[in-house]
């Protein structure tokens, strides 16, 4: 089981505190460092020093680490046209000299986008126009040099596309595709992901999604193991009760909340529930550390949970 920490800077967090997490995340021997895409504070946080732009930062840390993984759970379609992202994250794919994974959603958020101007649709049209962003994108960086690419689609026209620049991974860097939804989200990561994530479900909401992904994948026509499955949780590990405690409150969480719908607990506690994860197929387990400041905390997670998972 790999683990993965997981961040979400719109709660207050600069770009010194990020390269702070993840070179502990580097140092720690966790596999990959990742941000979420938002441009809005959620809850009762002051938000400061405001939003960043996750491929931005992401680009500065790729050149200031050496190792681990890089990417997005996940990036609205909403916030960008399919060209300009497939460039963006080719290029901060070479810039990391290849660790880049590209998580690519609908977009959820509505006061985010009223609060900087960014249209936001409909569900279905939002769905619509992450299908082509996903066949836009991929097939951008999937096309041989020296040939073009074309998209006639609803939304969004290429033509002539030279396709470039290409990403180092080849033939494209990894594309993940998450949530719960019924119909179009297993048939899309069917067709597209190489990773499928369910984020901040139960254990048996996250084996049911995953059969539906199976399902998908089988009556599409490929080999449902191909396509790596993962879970994100929040994370709260606390060697004792009150430590358990001090860092929920700092998160403005209880422990019992934590304890039922995350991954909350001693060491070993974790430790079991991962596993439970585990069992499912899930082979990546992302760690939401809300709580960017404190280190210790992810020092611990290497130190009891990684060892042991």
């Amino acid at each position: 089981m790999l683990l993965r920490i997981f961040t979400e800077p719109q709660q207050g967090a600069g770009y010194e505190t990020l390269l702070r997490v993840a070179k502990a995340t580097e140092e720690y021997g966790f596999d990959a460092f990742f941000r979420s895409d938002h441009y809005l504070k959620m809850g009762d946080v002051s938000g400061l020093p405001g939003p960043s732009d996750a491929w931005i930062t992401l680009a500065g840390l790729a050149r200031e680490t050496r190792r681990i993984r890089l990417g997005t759970l996940v990036t609205a379609a909403t916030f960008r046209l399919p060209g300009p992202l497939a460039i963006s994250v080719a290029n901060v794919d070479d810039m990391s000299g290849g660790r880049v994974e590209l998580g690519l959603g609908t977009g959820w958020f509505d006061d985010e986008h009223t609060a900087y101007g960014i249209p936001f649709p409909g569900l279905a049209e939002r769905f619509d126009r992450l299908e082509e962003q996903l066949a836009i994108v991929t097939g951008l960086w999937e096309t041989p040099e020296n040939k073009t690419f074309d998209h006639r689609g609803t939304y969004y026209q290429v033509t002539d596309s030279p396709a470039l620049p290409k990403p180092a991974q080849r033939p494209r860097p990894p594309i993940i595709i998450g949530g719960v939804g019924a119909k179009r989200t297993p048939r899309l990561a069917a067709r597209y992901a190489d990773e499928y994530n369910v984020p901040f479900h139960s254990v048996d909401d996250t084996g049911a999604a995953y059969e539906r992904v199976r399902a998908a994948c089988e009556s599409g026509g490929r080999e449902h193991g191909s396509i790596v499955l993962s879970a994100a949780q929040v994370v709260c590990c606390g060697r004792d009760e009150a430590e358990l405690r001090r860092r929920a409150d700092a998160i403005g969480r209880t422990v019992e909340d934590l304890r039922a719908g995350g991954l909350a607990g001693t060491p070993a506690e974790i430790v079991d529930k991962i596993g439970r994860f585990g069992e499912l197929g899930a082979a990546r387990i992302y760690l939401q550390t809300l709580d960017l400041e404190d280190l210790e905390h992810l020092e611990l997670l290497a130190s009891d949970v990684l060892p042991q998972v």
